[in-house]
């Protein structure tokens, strides 16, 4: 019973600083979020792109950006109360520096991955190789197929990507050995239009550019464009048949359904004009640079 008043003391003392410590880390860091993701719900509000997917790529940094700052600024909260609570559980944080030191050393050598994936993380959101709703193909060692989709989340660990299937791959920066951005600033839709080789090559030329411009005044797909579809002519000399190719810029991201509506396109007027399309696939290649 003795011991009843020292902890009645402490209880009105420290323990007390230690439940405001705690209370504050806790809905400090609730501002922390609910700020952060004010911040960029207001990114995404002020995207005026035509799709939510498609942002500028100003927005897309900020919003990264926003994301790193929030739980950098969370882990700090933390931190910080963590070492204040046990100063006041009475546990010599001072004394514990050098030992955290040579823990940090025993860390930092086994956890070089880690370290890793934070510096790339750190080049990729200071350098804005890519941001949230960029379409990109990231290639990683021992993976022959890169990882094809839209960026959903970048930390300065990870890069979030959902596949065209539905599928959700989570990649550590530090794994990454190439980025291809399909929605920088802007994307090329490319047609490879196989056509047989009876057929004149100035004539298809100019029914490409005819449906070229047919679809270029139509105002849904006008609007994913940057320009108007253009014909470059033959790419390629085959034995029974030849390729002629249709390319146009298109808003970042939307090349692929600019090709499939190009495609239809083509199909139907080439029909209508009584000129066969010879079996096999239609080649496309998008390209997002010059």
């Amino acid at each position: 019973m003795k011991h009843l008043p020292d902890f009645a003391t402490w209880a009105r003392g420290s323990g007390l600083e230690i439940v405001l410590f705690a209370t504050g880390a806790l809905l400090l860091t609730r501002v922390v979020a609910w700020v952060g993701a004010r911040i960029t719900d207001r990114i995404d509000a002020n995207a005026q792109e035509t799709d939510a997917l498609v942002r500028s790529e100003a927005s897309k940094h900020r919003h990264a950006l926003a994301q790193v700052i929030t739980w950098t600024t969370l882990v700090v909260i933390y931190c910080a109360a963590a070492a204040e609570i046990a100063a006041r559980l009475g546990v010599p944080v001072g004394n514990l520096l050098a030992p955290a030191a040579v823990v940090a050393v025993a860390l930092a050598f086994g956890a070089q991955r880690i370290v890793q994936d934070i510096l790339a993380g750190f080049f990729i959101i200071a350098e804005r190789q890519y941001g949230f709703g960029d379409l990109i193909s990231l290639s990683v060692p021992n993976t022959s197929i890169p990882a094809t989709g839209t960026v959903e989340d970048v930390t300065l660990r990870i890069t979030t990507v959902r596949t065209a299937s539905g599928e959700v791959v989570i990649v550590p920066n530090g794994q990454i050995t190439q980025v291809t951005n399909l929605s920088r600033d802007w994307a090329r839709a490319v047609v490879d239009v196989p056509v047989p080789t009876a057929v004149e090559v100035n004539r298809v030329s100019d029914l490409l550019r005819q449906i070229a411009e047919e679809a270029y005044g139509e105002q849904g797909l006008r609007r994913l464009l940057l320009d108007p579809p253009a014909v470059m002519g033959v790419q390629s000399i085959d034995v029974d048949h030849f390729q002629v190719r249709l390319v146009a810029r298109t808003l970042p991201g939307r090349q692929f359904e600019v090709e499939r509506i190009l495609r239809a396109r083509i199909a139907t007027g080439f029909r209508r004009e009584g000129i066969l399309l010879p079996a096999g696939p239609v080649i496309a290649e998008p390209d997002g640079t010059d």
